[in-house]
């Protein structure tokens, strides 16, 4: 993995995520907080333990793939980007504004360290297909990562893909679900019911994880089988999280896709999330 202050915690690095991310929805007043401080321990192994990468060279050739097939998540990997380096942190004021190089929903030619362009769900495990398979014929040692959400799930070109690579044998993608059974018309498993996840998964040839999202040691683990073992097939941790995860009166809100924040309650959150800093 790449070494950013390595003797900070990946506590304290999903906690900074979160507070990126608050931070940035005060600035327009809106964004999918809750899925970001959902997914923030995620990204922190993700970014912190997993991937390899230069955060002053985001297109190193020689770099691990974090594609965010969920577009409408930009906040949060922003956010991350923020921590990581990628991008400077006082680009965060600039979130959603005109001429901001952080869009509300992830751009490929706008930001830095972002792979693929999200928007219509459903398309970013096909393109880290796509990318595997390209990195295999020039015989790169390099792994595409592709964060995906439940509610792509309902997309048949999300389960083309995932018989695609189990097929052939794509060892070099590594697929994260996020399962926080939400989306915009409700919850997830009541719109198109998923489940099983596991034995589907594993039915089209994956290696399957499944475990608690907001749990960095169970994460850390989980991302380590991933990477390592020596099955001749894609993997997949699909990560079950809590929305709003960090802010007690956030995770209590009646949960919906898109949670509302009164203006005051931005400043509110921030508090809470600093009173709780891990140590």
């Amino acid at each position: 993995m790449t070494q950013i202050g390595h003797n900070v915690s990946l506590a304290e690095r999903a906690w900074r995520i979160r507070r990126n991310a608050l931070r940035m929805g005060e600035v327009q007043g809106q964004g999918y907080i809750a899925q970001a401080l959902g997914i923030s321990d995620v990204l922190a192994v993700s970014y912190f333990h997993a991937l390899n990468y230069r955060p002053d060279e985001p297109e190193w050739e020689g770099r691990d793939r974090f594609l965010l097939s969920i577009g409408h998540y930009a906040i949060a990997l922003y956010a991350a980007l923020i921590e990581a380096q990628i991008l400077p942190e006082d680009e965060l004021e600039t979130y959603g504004g005109d001429d901001s190089r952080l869009p509300m929903s992830g751009m490929a030619a706008y930001t830095p360290g972002m792979e693929v362009t999200g928007g219509s769900l459903g398309h970013g495990l096909g393109i880290a297909v796509g990318m595997a398979l390209g990195l295999k014929k020039k015989s790169s040692n390099s792994f595409v990562y592709n964060l995906f959400s439940d509610g792509e799930l309902d997309e048949g070109s999300t389960w083309e893909a995932a018989m695609s690579a189990g097929s052939y044998k794509l060892d070099n993608l590594i697929g994260i679900v996020d399962v926080n059974n939400m989306q915009a018309d409700g919850p997830s498993t009541q719109q198109l019911n998923f489940e099983p996840l596991v034995p589907k998964f594993e039915a089209f040839g994956w290696h399957v994880a499944r475990v608690d999202g907001n749990d960095i040691p169970t994460l850390v683990a989980a991302f380590d089988a991933a990477r390592h073992t020596d099955a001749a097939k894609p993997r997949v941790v699909i990560c079950d999280t809590k929305m709003a995860k960090g802010v007690p009166f956030l995770e209590e809100r009646e949960r919906n896709h898109f949670l509302r924040v009164e203006p005051d309650e931005w400043s509110q959150a921030l508090t809470i999330l600093d009173a709780g800093r891990p140590s």
